[in-house]
């Protein structure tokens, strides 16, 4: 037994996207789509999905870069994928939205809030370690997930993003600890959530919820939460026609940034008013 080198992988990931047929041709070739780097997206709008096996997915790629990787969002498209695997690229439908405005406070969580902004050890920080964020996100366990779709390709594209101004990361402190905490992509007045963690009770909650009410104070209407789970719906999320929230990306995207990420946790005032 031996471990398979990355070409050895892409052809046994190319030989899977190749479908024995009953058709004449012998052999048929699925129509998703391999993207190089300067190669236009299909558009989710007018496509419909390639393959009707795999519901929502659009293309794959060998690699992930930022340029790619913005131009992706501006189509209401994502990368989703593991270690080992081509990047695969994503619109699904419905997909998952949260309105900043129906994020659900509970009971647990509201005290959660009360505790964290009277603890002078417990602070709020924006834009701080951005790439070390990321890798709380891959590394943190969760139950029933093995693995992580956050490579170390993923962590330097959305880097890229970051240095350009098109990515952000809310941290939660204790006592100077990083202890939860997300990042997301922000394009015009489009938030697209991508991934949090959390180390100790509602750390990652209270990110959302600060992200939630700044993007409420700055007109941003809907954040991006890309897949339905359970915990999502818990918190407000809700499933969007496909067609529906590629018309909100559009009138987002034409709308100016707002600016600068630049806030701190009493922003979470409000839920305690």
């Amino acid at each position: 037994m031996h471990e398979l080198d990355t070409s050895e992988i892409l052809g046994f990931i190319r030989a899977i996207f190749c479908r024995a047929s009953e058709s004449d041709d012998g052999l048929f070739m699925s129509t998703i789509p391999w993207l190089g780097p300067s190669d236009p997206f299909p558009d989710p709008q007018t496509h419909s999905d390639p393959d009707p096996e795999v519901p929502g997915l659009l293309a794959v790629s060998e690699r992930i870069f930022a340029n790619q990787l913005e131009r992706a969002y501006r189509n209401g498209i994502f990368p989703w994928y593991s270690v080992r695997q081509p990047v695969l690229w994503w619109s699904p439908d419905p997909r998952m939205i949260l309105n900043p405005a129906d994020l659900k406070i509970s009971h647990s969580l509201r005290k959660s809030i009360q505790h964290f902004m009277g603890d002078p050890h417990m602070q709020l920080r924006v834009d701080h370690d951005f790439s070390g964020v990321m890798r709380a996100c891959a590394t943190t366990e969760r139950a029933g997930q093995d693995g992580t779709w956050i490579t170390h390709e993923i962590i330097d594209a959305y880097s890229a993003l970051h240095e350009q101004g098109h990515a952000h990361c809310i941290s939660i402190e204790q006592h100077s600890q990083t202890v939860g905490g997300l990042y997301c992509v922000c394009l015009g007045k489009m938030v697209f959530g991508e991934s949090m963690f959390s180390r100790v009770k509602d750390s990652s909650k209270l990110a959302l919820a600060a992200l939630c009410a700044w993007c409420y104070d700055h007109g941003v209407t809907l954040i991006d939460c890309q897949q339905e789970t359970a915990h999502l719906r818990s918190l407000g999320a809700k499933p969007l026609p496909r067609n529906y929230f590629l018309q909100h990306l559009q009138q987002a995207l034409s709308q100016k940034e707002p600016w600068p990420w630049n806030f701190d946790k009493t922003v979470l005032q409000k839920y305690l008013v």
